[in-house]
């Protein structure tokens, strides 16, 4: 859309506010609220903020950002407050002289897009997007303990999907299934697949959308990757392709997994710097308690066709629908930053097929019944085991940095030590329960 179709939907619509969306390093959106006639002057001059107070931006002595529209974004929320239309669109971040501001999330997908564009490629993401329902913010009590595919009428949680659905379908976000997940209270929404721009701005609406349906209706939604001990937590399944034209580049109708030599060298990219990119595709504490065995949650660095449990898996497809083929990268969590998650997965597919990484042999077996030996033998390493770990594993590795940017990387790296250090003086529940009558 041009300023004058953005204009003709204002005034039709009746708009009267307008948010202007961004988000922190972490993930966490970010909302600035114009009235609708400040709009023109937005387009022309930004709107300014203070840049210090956002977390993973700049400085207190180089704090003035602006803000400036993102015009294919824009769109009317399907939310009034008091008779109120309200419009939403997201912002590009840049510095007082107007360049851009290299260490937004969103100017971090742009870079490694256009790397991938130069060399022929467009990159494509369907995501499954997980979450609890919970009775409250207050605490963890379920609102069903259904389990997977499970619909009993009159089911709370599946009239919450069709209204989230609804709206979704209001501000142009289209999905392929929604359901009830393994776990009590669970759900999961797939959207449909999209240039991984788009896709980042339609996650972050997503979750917006499925957190005020749940809030409206009396109810909390958690993104939180593990909040209950001993079940399954919500992941980030995303199903991710190259295409080069109208072409899909990772199909191979000659191939038995009918994998092009650019979907092998893709995975194999992904698999050798698997352990280096969890920081950012697993970037909380918390993050670390669905990654353990037994839970349907990757932990083990393979790769295998149909099969659930390695790190990424090839989907079935039918051979005449070659438009399909991708690979699922399964060890993400809702709780990131998906920005900065598409940037990093692309750059270690891309590094794998540039410097022609050879792929290893697919796993086909269930991984979790492998003994420690048994993976050793056939050189299967695992993901990390907590941030500190994936801390390590990002600063020892190339390619976090290279997707993100020697900036947002050492501001990343702070932030979670930080995080580390504050967990690591907590005195738990567990230690308590476990020490204190013994030690």
């Amino acid at each position: 859309m041009d300023e004058k179709e953005v204009g003709e939907i204002i005034r039709k619509e009746g708009v009267k506010f307008i948010q202007l969306w961004f988000t922190d390093l972490e993930g966490s959106l970010k909302s600035v609220s114009i009235p609708s006639s400040r709009w023109d002057d937005v387009l022309k001059w930004g709107a300014s903020f203070d840049g210090s107070s956002i977390r993973g931006f700049t400085r207190i002595e180089e704090s003035d950002m602006f803000l400036y529209p993102d015009l294919s974004t824009f769109a009317v929320l399907p939310i009034e407050k008091e008779g109120r239309k309200i419009a939403r669109v997201f912002c590009d971040v840049k510095n007082p002289d107007g360049t851009c501001y290299e260490d937004a999330p969103r100017r971090i997908l742009k870079r490694a897009i256009e790397r991938a564009g130069e060399q022929g490629f467009k990159y494509y993401v369907g995501p499954e997007l997980e979450f609890f329902y919970f009775k409250s913010h207050d605490g963890t009590e379920f609102i069903d303990y259904n389990g997977y595919f499970d619909y009993v009428p009159p089911d709370t949680g599946e009239a919450l999907l069709r209204e989230t659905v609804e709206l979704l379908d209001a501000v142009g976000i289209e999905l392929e299934y929604f359901h009830h997940e393994v776990s009590p209270s669970q759900y999961e929404v797939d959207l449909k697949y999209s240039d991984a721009l788009s896709m980042a701005d339609a996650l972050v609406t997503a979750k917006f959308i499925i957190k005020y349906v749940a809030e409206k209706n009396g109810y909390y939604a958690t993104f939180m990757p593990k909040p209950i001990e001993g079940i399954n937590g919500s992941g980030l399944h995303l199903h991710q392709s190259l295409f080069r034209g109208s072409e899909n580049a990772f199909f191979d109708e000659n191939d038995d997994y009918l994998m092009s030599p650019i979907a092998k060298g893709f995975v194999a990219g992904l698999l050798r710097h698997a352990r280096e990119i969890t920081l950012i595709t697993n970037q909380w504490v918390n993050s670390y308690k669905r990654l353990v065995p037994g839970y349907e949650a990757p932990v083990y660095i393979c790769w295998g066709r149909y099969n659930r449990s390695p790190l990424i898996r090839v989907p079935a497809i039918p051979i005449e629908k070659k438009s399909s083929m991708r690979i699922e990268y399964r060890s993400p969590d809702p709780a990131s930053n998906p920005y900065l998650v598409f940037a990093t997965l692309l750059t270690a597919g891309l590094e794998g097929i540039k410097e022609k990484y050879e792929l290893p042999p697919a796993r086909e077996e269930n991984v979790y019944a492998f003994t420690s030996g048994e993976r050793k033998e056939r050189n299967i390493n695992s993901l990390p085991g907590s941030l500190i770990e994936a801390i390590i594993e990002a600063e020892k590795g190339t390619i976090a940095k290279k997707a993100l940017g020697d900036s947002a990387f050492e501001k990343l790296i702070a932030s979670k030590k930080a995080q580390w250090d504050e967990y690591r003086r907590k005195i738990t529940a567990y230690e308590i329960e476990k020490y204190l009558p013994v030690l």
